[in-house]
């Protein structure tokens, strides 16, 4: 008999518990809520939400709204996004995650201290991400974004550095950033840089690692969208060559292939228990379906 298995440490983080769960009361005590962006990179979370009478909307819809309710998601939002608010009479309803929300504020102090000066403020993140954009907000949009190594070539070394990074990107690949950074500072530069990773997000790659090896076969969770599920998702390929990402239960094709004797199901921060648990029980059924029907 496949023994099917959904890692403990896998679903939501904190952030987004919170973000939901406010969500949730601001749905009930409010006649609308409106979210900026989608809360959670899920879709089918999402419809769940939508569903309670969630509405998502756009920064560009933003200056058209009047006298409403806003909810600002876990990823924070730059301080351009509160003062448009301001202006338009919206109530804000403030999920931003408290990492990020310390991680904000730390940029920003670091920001006042160094403007009119020389130095430069890098971030290790992704371009254009939720959580970047509203870091970058912190410095007047000065802060210079740092992807992947060749990124890099746009930092004078000549000048001092202050280096931060998104709340979720992975451990290594800050410290092959900074050790790369360093290699280049020119006699004299100071370069200073902050481990502001979160820690419940970096923990989850050994874990998740050592739940994929622990398995013949690993179903991961996550919707396409989800930055963390693509990090996580590679991280179980290297514990285990039989990984298949899916966004749901429909994912699953039918048969089981012979000789999987265990299944082990997992997602990313933004993967909600319940859907982990629509996905093991549809395993089960196609394992109980095909015990049914083999010959004896």
């Amino acid at each position: 008999m496949t023994e099917v298995t959904i890692d403990g440490d896998s679903g939501f983080c904190f952030g987004v518990v919170n973000a939901i769960r406010s969500a949730e009361r601001a749905l009930e005590a409010a006649d609308g809520l409106y979210c900026l962006g989608d809360l959670v990179h899920n879709n089918l979370e999402m419809e769940r939400l939508k569903g309670l009478g969630l509405k998502t909307v756009g920064h560009d819809d933003l200056p058209h709204l009047r006298n409403c309710t806003l909810l600002l998601r876990a990823h924070g939002e730059p301080p351009s996004t509160y003062r448009a608010a301001e202006r338009n009479g919206i109530r804000i309803v403030d999920a931003t995650c408290p990492v990020v929300l310390r991680l904000q504020r730390r940029i920003s102090r670091c920001y006042q201290e160094i403007k009119g000066t020389r130095a430069q403020l890098a971030i290790y993140g992704k371009r254009g991400h939720a959580e970047v954009n509203g870091l970058v907000g912190q410095t007047e949009d000065t802060a210079v974004v740092i992807e992947k190594t060749e990124d890099l070539n746009v930092l004078e070394f000549s000048r001092d550095i202050i280096f931060f990074s998104q709340t979720t990107k992975p451990l290594d690949g800050f410290r092959t950033m900074v050790e790369a950074i360093t290699r280049r500072v020119q006699p004299g530069v100071t370069f200073r840089y902050y481990d502001t990773i979160c820690r419940q997000a970096a923990n989850r790659l050994p874990g998740i690692r050592a739940f994929a090896a622990r398995h013949d076969r690993i179903y991961f969770v996550a919707g396409e969208q989800s930055s963390n599920g693509r990090i996580l998702f590679e991280e179980c390929r290297k514990a285990n060559r039989d990984v298949i990402f899916i966004t749901g239960a429909s994912g699953i094709a039918a048969p089981l292939p012979h000789g999987i004797r265990s299944v082990g199901v997992c997602g990313a921060t933004s993967t909600p228990k319940w859907l982990m648990e629509e996905v093991a029980e549809r395993i089960r059924a196609l394992v109980r379906g095909a015990t049914l029907t083999s010959p004896e």
